[in-house]
Formats: C-alpha cells, structure tokens, sequence
C-alpha cells in the first residue's frame, strides 16, 4: 500500500470520472442480468414439503405468510452441528431485519436449515438475531434443492448446477419461490457458491477500501471468518 500512486486531486478526480463510466457500464448490465433472472421460466412445485416452525409444523405454502412470493435462505446447520456455519452466519448478520422491507413488496423470507429447530433457536437467540427461521428436517427439501447431501453421494453431488461434489453434507444458497391466486407454488430461481456474493453487504463494504478483501495470500478465502462472538478484539 505504501507505494501506491500518489497524485494531485484534479488528477484523482479525472482517474474516479474514468472508473465511474465503467462502474456504470456495470450497473446497466446488472439491470440488464437481473431482468433477465425474472424472466427465467418457472417450474411447479409438486411435493409437499413440511417446515418444524415457532408456530408448529407447516408447509411451503404456509411460509408464504400471505405474500405471493418467497425467499429461502439456506443455511448450512446439520443435524448433528452444534453451531451454525460460520459462513453462513457471516451472511445472515447482513440480511437480519431485511425481512420487514421486504414484506412490503409482496415478499416473505425466511432461512432454513436440516438442525433440530431448538438448535436454530438457541444458536439464533446467540448470535442476537431474529429472522424467522425453519427447520426442513425430516423433509426432501433440502436434497431436492442441492444443498444436502448424503455421504455417498458428496463425490459426484449435484452443486451450483454442476455434479463436481460438494466437501460437506450442508451448502448455502438461496431459492426463491412465487404462489399464485389458486394456491398453486412455482420454483423460479436459485443461486449457490459465488451467486451469493452480492448478498453479502460486508463484502462489498470491503471491495471498496484500499486492500479490498485481502484474501489472496490466505489458505482458502474465508480463513480469516469467525463468528461474530469469536474475535478476540
């Protein structure tokens, strides 16, 4: 950082003009990218799918909550975990408290995990959040959406649309689901892996300082990450 290019403000501003064109450049073509994601063709829901909530057991059409369209976040919590992924959390310390924006576009959102829902419960009440979360335990929801897998099947699993595997038996993602007047449910997106960046407020917070994410000399991406209750400062 110590030798990065120094110049004179009339020389920065002309070098921010520059990257601004390109910056808009990029925010058409997102516009462009996200017409074209709601423009995707839907598939009908068939199975039933059963829900562990706060108000007892309900179906994918109960977590609509009124609203014609859903928003589910899948958060990697096995069974057998006794915390949440730490990744995962990462991302719902930005979403907590979006879902009340959202109920008023027609929109509900809720997380589900495969853990018991006390574990949800408990590990929420930790971590100081209070979206609505739902255990999917018991259910194909979370195989049929690919971000399960049984152990036998991790090699070859379907992930991000590709059958390369997955190095656990939890991912994250996120689906989304609209209800029509006849109460019929239609799965119409879902994103996995680096499809989920640009929900991740922090990240992009980071993309904007001089040493942008700083990740590059680290093991993996994320090695720097520890729950919010973790740091040591």
């Amino acid at each position: 950082m110590h030798n990065h290019r120094i110049v004179t403000p009339s020389d920065w501003r002309a070098a921010r003009i520059a990257l601004l064109e390109k910056e808009k450049e990029f925010t058409r073509a997102r516009d462009a990218l996200s017409q074209q994601r709601r423009e995707l063709p839907w598939v009908k829901v068939e199975k039933d799918y059963s829900f562990d909530t706060t108000s007892g057991q309900k179906s994918l059409g109960d977590l609509f909550a009124g609203k014609s369209q859903l928003v589910i976040q899948h958060f990697m919590f096995g069974p057998e975990w006794e915390e949440g992924c730490p990744s995962c959390s990462f991302w719902a310390d930005g979403y907590n408290g979006f879902a009340v924006h959202l109920s008023h576009r027609d929109v509900s959102m809720v997380t589900a995990s495969r853990a018991p829902l006390q574990k949800l419960l408990d590990y929420r009440k930790r971590m100081g959040w209070t979206f609505d979360w739902v255990s999917s335990l018991g259910s194909d929801f979370n195989s049929d959406f690919h971000v399960s897998f049984a152990p036998d099947d991790r090699a070859e699993a379907e992930y991000n649309y590709r059958n390369n595997g997955f190095p656990s038996e939890e991912a994250p993602g996120i689906s989304v689901f609209t209800r029509s007047e006849t109460g019929e449910i239609f799965h119409t997106y879902s994103c996995y892996a680096r499809g989920l960046d640009m929900m991740n407020a922090a990240y992009h917070y980071l993309d904007l300082v001089p040493k942008g994410r700083d990740e590059d000399e680290l093991p993996y991406g994320m090695a720097w990450l520890k729950r919010k209750d973790q740091y040591e400062d």
